[in-house]
């Protein structure tokens, strides 16, 4: 194993609370349940398909025209009409930073690690994530789906960020809570950890990178 260069890390669900808690915690008022909503979104992809998630994702699809969709095709599955004006406030208001992992990661960088934000995200979210943590304190290159139209756990977006670090991939290390996105990462040679817990998560940085 070469020596660690570079740390890239995931944001939602890693430097943040779970996703998931965000998504119900969002979806409380609203009375939809997350079983509803992979229904939805199951229903758009097989009619248009494509996944709206990945349009979303990746600059293709607005935030907008995103809610649209998945509001008239849950109205339509429920027989009443379903609201989701204000769905990212909500979601926002529900998500908190991971401070103790972002410290750690603000550690890193003091001890002269390249480092990387790799997101999967939503253009018009950029502000709100953003603001929830010392971005460009800590991290030297960002990369954001939904501007480099490329979201993992596709090779595309991993080599925008390796390309903007100027990194190997076998120097590299990347931080995630998604399995295919860790798998999607390894495939181009980048060393890759799934985020479970924030002791986890260090532990298995440090063993990385002591090795």
């Amino acid at each position: 194993m070469s020596p660690i260069e570079a740390i890239i890390s995931d944001f939602g669900g890693v430097l943040t609370s779970s996703l998931t808690n965000s998504f119900v915690g969002a979806l409380d008022n609203s009375g939809v349940s997350l079983e509803a909503l992979g229904k939805a979104m199951a229903a758009i992809t097989e009619r248009d398909g494509c996944n709206p998630i990945f349009e979303l994702e990746t600059g293709r699809m607005s935030e907008a025209d995103f809610m649209g969709a998945l509001s008239d095709e849950l109205s339509a599955q429920r027989g009443s009409p379903v609201d989701l004006d204000g769905f990212g406030e909500r979601w926002f208001g529900h998500l908190e930073a991971n401070q103790r992992l972002i410290d750690y990661m603000r550690e890193l960088r003091g001890r002269g690690y390249k480092m990387a934000i790799c997101t999967n995200n939503i253009r018009e979210w950029e502000a709100r994530w953003r603001a929830m943590l010392p971005v460009d304190e800590i991290f030297d290159v960002v990369v954001d789906s939904a501007f480099v139209g490329s979201r993992k756990p596709e090779p595309r977006i991993f080599q925008i960020t390796l390309e903007r670090l100027e990194a190997a991939p076998e120097a590299s290390l990347f931080l995630d809570d998604v399995e295919d996105n860790c798998e999607g990462a390894r495939r181009l040679g980048i060393n890759a950890i799934r985020f479970r817990s924030t002791d986890q998560a260090i532990e298995e940085i440090e063993a990385a990178l002591g090795s």
